[in-house]
């Protein structure tokens, strides 16, 4: 032990109090001597109860395991801050890391008595490095690429989305102070805070996953946490298609209007996929394009070579330094942009986003929250209209019919699948009202045996007023693309979209 004699002084606060000398420690043995309890209950009672009251027996059994699991890891996470030079473990390979873990884990559980097999072992070093270099309980979660969301309901409770379904996750945390260390931990990584004075933020994991976290006093019962996690290769419009989000012809369409700088406005609810959506279409624009995002929090994946991301500033603790979007897209108009896109639309930075877009931008794009795509455009006049620029409803509405060419509606459908139900396109203004005209959508025609939504994509049979702008910049679109019919679904050719489309 004499390697890691050093005692450091660590702010983390350690989760489990001081134990006295007749406290007993929650070590492995117990869970040891739970199972074979259990194990022999099971055995002799199995044929006189009913299966339903075994199977809550197991269920019981295996979280309370999980729970003297964790409270083993947090009490050995503990000891080893006091037992570990942090500093010189910071310098070493995870490997290595690993290794001196494991030789102080294994002293600690000698010193505690604790009986350990090969895979108890390892589970609880596994837990503790996680505990000391990650997230702790959550570390479990975010390497597991079918989950989509997790949704914390205080420190007892953790929801996960898988397959568009929500579905309560057997990991907890051990306390409040336990989640709130690892909320801390989460909003320090980019330079925010949360407490009493400010109980609410927005942050990003290094992996581009997007937080919220709302703390007491506005959350009643404990701290809430939600996470969107983002997948580690960002989706591409061909896989989108062979997910049935959208139909082959609607996607060679999109990468058409954005490759030909058609400014795209992307409309949907929570968990619609506009993000993803948005990070497929910019695949499409030229590597020789300046990109200027602007963000709340950074999260869109763009594949360019050439982007510059900005994203807003929240108040410090005596209210001032905020930085909102809005003085972004000024900024961002003197940084010699191609290109804008702004992650959302959600205030008065509405108007200049659209004066960006009329004054030599096009192809721009945005995401705002909207159930249709005509709601988008009323949403973007009210924006525009928080600003109090003294504007009148006539000339919000000529700015936006200007600027904006292409409306995507994405929708997440009852059953959790991703589509995308509507392409409209804005065509100017008659008298004072803005003209659409749906060239693609989505319409729901049944239910499934499974409660699964049946629906089928169709082209309405009107052609787009962008498609000349896109015939003369040399982009090919197959023939009859617009034509009244009902369209296929799935990968339909092994060619990508970009082989096909340029």
């Amino acid at each position: 032990m004499g390697r890691f004699s050093k005692k450091i002084h660590s702010d983390t606060p350690k989760y489990v109090t001081e134990h006295s000398q007749e406290t007993s420690l929650p070590g492995p043995e117990a869970l040891v001597e739970l199972v074979s309890d259990a194990s022999t209950k099971t055995h002799t009672k199995s044929k006189t109860k009913p299966v339903r009251e075994r199977r809550k027996k197991t269920s019981e059994t295996d979280n309370h395991m999980r729970d003297k699991a964790l409270d083993t890891q947090i009490y050995l996470h503990g000891r080893l801050l006091d037992e570990i030079d942090l500093g010189q473990l910071e310098s070493l390979s995870e490997e290595d890391m690993r290794d001196r873990v494991s030789v102080v884990v294994r002293d600690l559980a000698n010193k505690e008595a604790m009986q350990l097999n090969r895979l108890e072992f390892d589970e609880i070093v596994n837990g503790v490095l996680d505990e000391m270099t990650g997230l702790g309980p959550l570390e479990k979660l975010l390497r597991d690429d079918t989950i989509t969301d997790i949704l914390i309901n205080t420190h007892k409770q953790i929801y996960v989305e898988q397959k568009g379904e929500l579905e309560l996750s057997p990991i907890r945390f051990a306390d409040e102070k336990h989640l709130l260390r690892i909320i801390n931990r989460i909003v320090a990584t980019v330079g925010r805070r949360v407490d009493e004075s400010q109980p609410m933020a927005d942050a990003r994991l290094l992996d581009g996953s997007r937080v919220n976290v709302a703390i007491a006093p506005i959350a009643v019962d404990g701290p809430l946490v939600s996470i969107r996690k983002f997948s580690k290769t960002p989706f591409t419009l061909d896989k989108l298609v062979e997910f049935g989000a959208v139909p082959d012809v609607v996607a060679q369409f999109l990468w058409a209007a954005c490759k030909s700088r058609v400014t795209i406005l992307i409309s949907g609810g929570t968990g619609s996929g506009k993000t993803t959506l948005l990070n497929a279409l910019s695949q499409s624009i030229s590597p020789k394009e300046r990109l200027i995002t602007i963000e709340d929090a950074a999260e869109l994946q763009l594949q360019q070579p050439h982007v510059a991301r900005m994203e807003t500033r929240p108040p410090n603790i005596e209210g001032k330094g905020e930085i909102r979007q809005r003085e972004l897209v000024k900024n961002a108009l003197r940084m010699r942009p191609d290109r804008v896109i702004l992650g959302e639309v959600r205030g008065e930075e509405a108007f200049d986003m659209l004066q960006a877009m009329n004054t030599g931008h096009e192809g721009s794009m945005a995401t705002l929250h909207a159930n249709t795509p005509r709601d988008a455009v009323t949403r973007l006049e009210q924006m525009v209209a928080m600003g109090d620029m003294k504007i009148s409803p006539d000339a919000i509405a000529g700015q936006i019919a200007s600027a904006i060419g292409i409306i995507v509606q994405a929708q997440r459908l009852s059953d959790g699948q991703r589509k995308i139900t509507s392409v409209s396109e804005i065509t100017g203004m008659e008298g004072s009202v803005i003209q659409m005209q749906e060239i693609f959508n989505y319409t729901r025609t049944g239910t499934g045996p499974e409660h699964e939504v049946i629906g089928e994509f169709r082209a309405t049979g009107i052609r787009p007023h962008c498609l000349p702008d896109i015939v003369t910049k040399n982009i090919t679109l197959p023939e009859g693309i617009f034509e009244p019919k009902s369209l296929p679904v799935g990968k339909i050719t092994d060619e990508t979209i970009k082989e096909r489309v340029g």
